[in-house]
């Protein structure tokens, strides 16, 4: 069992730690993000009984693209309430970024495994990072 002394020690350690990531980590990344930068929000739904199938293809991608010296920002999220929901948030800085992105080869795998995997393809929303909100 822990001391009072010994608890409070330990509050204090990790009060420190989480005031040197707030001041090292969130926010920090935001300045990276040009105006006008292109942000793509993504939906895929797999197929009934496709779901880890589709999980498992679309997982490596977040490594790859992550990997892209142009990609700023990428995400991929499954929602919790509906396995094989999947959303994907990605920012380039400009749109011919994006479209080398959609040509590379491992994407290009991805979508081609899309028909027998998901239900409808995939629907994209094209934004616009605003003015004030970037670099």
């Amino acid at each position: 069992m822990y001391s009072a002394m010994a608890l409070h020690v330990g509050l204090v350690q990790l009060g420190g730690a989480s005031m040197a990531m707030a001041q090292d980590g969130p926010g920090k990344g935001y300045a990276q993000v040009p105006n006008g930068a292109i942000s793509i929000v993504a939906e895929v739904r797999a197929k009934s009984g496709k779901e880890a199938e589709l999980r498992d293809v679309t997982l490596p991608l977040v490594q790859l693209v992550r990997g892209d010296p142009k990609n700023l920002v990428y995400f991929l999220q499954e929602n919790r309430e509906t396995p094989g929901h999947f959303i994907f948030y990605e920012i380039f800085p400009t749109q011919a970024d994006f479209e080398a992105h959609n040509a590379m080869p491992y994407v290009q795998e991805w979508f081609a495994r899309l028909p027998a995997l998901a239900d409808g393809g995939v629907k994209v929303m094209r934004m616009e990072v605003l003015p004030g909100l970037g670099k």
